[in-house]
């Protein structure tokens, strides 16, 4: 399998990821979040979608890249691809605690390790495709702000 198809399959699984999150999200942002109050920086509710979709583009470029070293550094690439996963799974969680269920607290504490998961699999990267974890690099500036959005949102709602 060549580089470009392993992206193809990597962008498939977290465009997929992206799309179940938004099914929780959606109804959500269109009853419950209008209620909520929110911090003077957050940032109107049509720019989530086009930065996220960046994201998971990025993210799955980053995880082809990686993909494609597995004939060379394959323990090295499995770790990696494993940390991606899990922080691509908790990705999806987020969504579901904080949409789903409309817990900020919960959300908030799955969101910092969320943050942690993307900063591992940063590092697992850099140690095999420079280029991989630096195309991660805004994910994680992303998901810092959402953190601090999350938390501002929990504590002016609680």
């Amino acid at each position: 399998m060549n580089k470009t198809v392993k992206i193809i399959i990597a962008l498939i699984v977290c465009l997929a990821v992206g799309y179940s999150a938004s099914l929780v999200t959606r109804p959500s942002v269109e009853s419950w979040y209008p209620t909520l109050i929110k911090p003077i920086f957050n940032p109107p509710n049509w720019i989530f979608m086009p930065v996220w979709t960046l994201l998971y583009i990025l993210m799955a470029v980053a995880a082809g890249l990686v993909w494609d070293k597995i004939n060379t550094q394959s323990e090295k690439v499995k770790k990696a691809l494993l940390f991606f996963l899990i922080q691509l799974i908790l990705n999806a969680i987020w969504s579901y605690l904080f949409f789903g269920l409309k817990n900020p607290m919960l959300a908030l504490v799955e969101i910092i390790l969320l943050w942690l998961m993307i900063y591992e699999t940063y590092l697992k990267f850099t140690k095999i495709n420079k280029i991989s974890a630096y195309l991660l690099i805004p994910y994680l500036a992303w998901v810092a702000f959402a953190a601090i959005l999350n938390a501002s949102i929990w504590w002016l709602n609680k």
